[in-house]
């Protein structure tokens, strides 16, 4: 399922308007209708406060199953330490947020966000 359609069959199942969704998040009622229609892709921070003014987990906007998705463990920071980024800081709070979304989505997904990552990585690593 796209976001943007996931959005607005939750929106719509708490009888929310665009109106009432601008009014809680402060984001224009035309950028509402851009996520929902698929014109604009949202970032993750968006998503939460779209989630938020919803009162609605994050999580349900991803991932459609009655109880929440099996938590994955992830591999400690001492190797993005190694690396050099995320070790501490602003990027440190950024790579753990990354971590804790990717570890509720569910494998597919997870896999597939990874795969086209690994492929912009090398795409731009080329054009270097």
């Amino acid at each position: 399922m796209v976001i943007g359609e996931r959005i607005r069959e939750v929106r719509e199942q708490k009888n929310l308007s665009q109106g009432d969704i601008e009014k809680r998040t402060g984001f224009l009622r035309c950028y509402i209708s851009r996520v929902e229609n698929g014109h604009t892709v949202p970032a993750v921070e968006t998503l939460e406060k779209v989630a938020r003014a919803l009162e609605f987990p994050l999580y349900q906007l991803f991932y459609e199953g009655k109880n929440p998705p099996r938590l994955i463990k992830l591999k400690s920071n001492r190797e993005s330490e190694r690396i050099g980024w995320g070790g501490s800081g602003k990027d440190a709070d950024q790579l753990a947020r990354f971590r804790r979304l990717l570890s509720q989505m569910d494998d597919h997904s997870r896999r597939l966000l990874l795969h086209m990552a690994q492929k912009m990585a090398t795409k731009a690593a080329e054009s270097d």
